[in-house]
């Protein structure tokens, strides 16, 4: 078998896919790319055998075959041959000759046959989005994936789907963030929770733009399609705890902070804080807010004042610095608006500003205050 192609398309292509494939593997085969041609089409799929990644791209070719070629080498290669015509010529044992304009270069390939089959599509239900409004959502919720593998069902991101949206909402116990799209309709109500690792991995093969991608999903495995590219992964098969009881219903206190001097903020004070909890103590009154750290272990203590517009009594809370750092990435807006009750009940934020077909809620818990 033998085709040509070029390198700097083939290396972009396979960089989409690459990462796929573990360090570490259990089976050597999972270290390789697996090539079918046909057709002057050309197939690469990666598999992890939890997730699969399958790019298509034209090619010059006579004949059709297959073989698998391990992925570290070929990639890199390709990152040092300049761009310019490849040609793969495949002998009958899977011996791989690469010849480009000054150069030949020999990998020993393996046996196709011994590639893990795809997850077959059957009975699938499937909807349309936009690359944006998945990968938005993918952004927004990730960074609260629990890593505890004790609980499987918090390390992956739930989506809830009817015919008015989309939700996905992601939990580690100690916080919570709930994404809603208002512009995809889901043809049932149905719900599934997909792995951190492929949602990682759609979220830097996909553009954010509005190219439309079909999302196809079965009791076991989602499909997801764009152009060219598809993936599809297990799901976790676990029960998502019922987050709706922890959102609280009454948080009367409503605090406005600008996001970046909040966040500014919190980064120079939390650098005295203790190394394991991070807590920041707010102390709110009136239109001021001091944020205070403190490690007694090694005397360090940081203090800063910031002005806020805050409805509410006066109100002192603590909360892991780090995680609201990261809860105010997710936010665009310039203010963002924090609702508070009492100082061991739940903290509520949300961007001042959504658009009209986004809506994006963050909870975190508070931290016992040091007296």
């Amino acid at each position: 078998m033998k085709f040509i192609v070029s390198s700097s398309a083939l290396l972009k292509q396979l960089q989409q896919i690459a990462g796929v494939i573990n360090a570490n593997t259990v089976l050597p085969i999972l270290e390789d790319f697996l090539f079918e041609v046909e057709k002057n089409k050309l197939s690469v799929v990666a598999t992890d055998l939890e997730s699969v990644m399958r790019i298509q791209m034209d090619i010059e070719a006579k004949d059709s075959g297959k073989v698998c070629i391990p992925a570290k080498i070929l990639m890199d290669s390709l990152k040092n041959i300049p761009d310019q015509p490849l040609t793969f010529n495949i002998d009958k044992n899977f011996g791989v000759e690469l010849t480009s304009d000054n150069g030949k270069y020999k990998v020993m390939g393996e046996n196709p046959d011994n590639f893990p089959k795809e997850p077959a599509a059957d009975d699938t239900t499937s909807f349309k989005t936009t690359c944006a409004a998945l990968t938005t959502a993918i952004n927004k919720t990730l960074f609260a994936v629990s890593n505890d593998d004790l609980r499987p069902a918090m390390t992956g991101v739930f989506f809830e789907l009817d015919k008015k949206g989309m939700q996905a909402v992601a939990t580690d116990a100690h916080r919570l963030v709930r994404y809603k799209r208002k512009d995809v309709s889901c043809p049932k109500n149905d719900s599934f929770i997909v792995p951190k690792k492929p949602l990682n991995l759609l979220k830097t093969a996909l553009p954010v733009n509005d190219d439309e991608i079909t999302i196809s999903y079965n009791s076991n495995h989602l499909f997801v399609k764009h152009g060219t590219t598809q993936m599809s992964c297990r799901l976790i098969d676990a029960r998502f705890p019922d987050y709706k009881v922890v959102i609280p219903t009454d948080n009367p206190y409503k605090l406005v902070v600008n996001k970046n001097d909040f966040q500014g903020a919190l980064r120079r004070v939390s650098i005295f804080s203790n190394k394991s909890t991070n807590q920041v103590a707010l102390a709110i009154a009136g239109s001021e807010l001091e944020l205070t750290a403190q490690d007694v272990d090694f005397s360090f203590e940081g203090d800063e004042r910031m002005k806020c517009r805050y409805d509410g009594e006066d109100l002192t809370i603590a909360f892991n610095a780090k995680f609201l750092i990261e809860m105010l990435n997710a936010a665009d807006s310039d203010d963002i608006k924090i609702e508070l009750s009492t100082p061991t009940k739940a903290g509520i934020i949300k961007p001042t500003e959504q658009d009209e077909n986004e809506e994006l809620m963050m909870l975190v818990m508070p931290l016992m205050l040091n007296q």
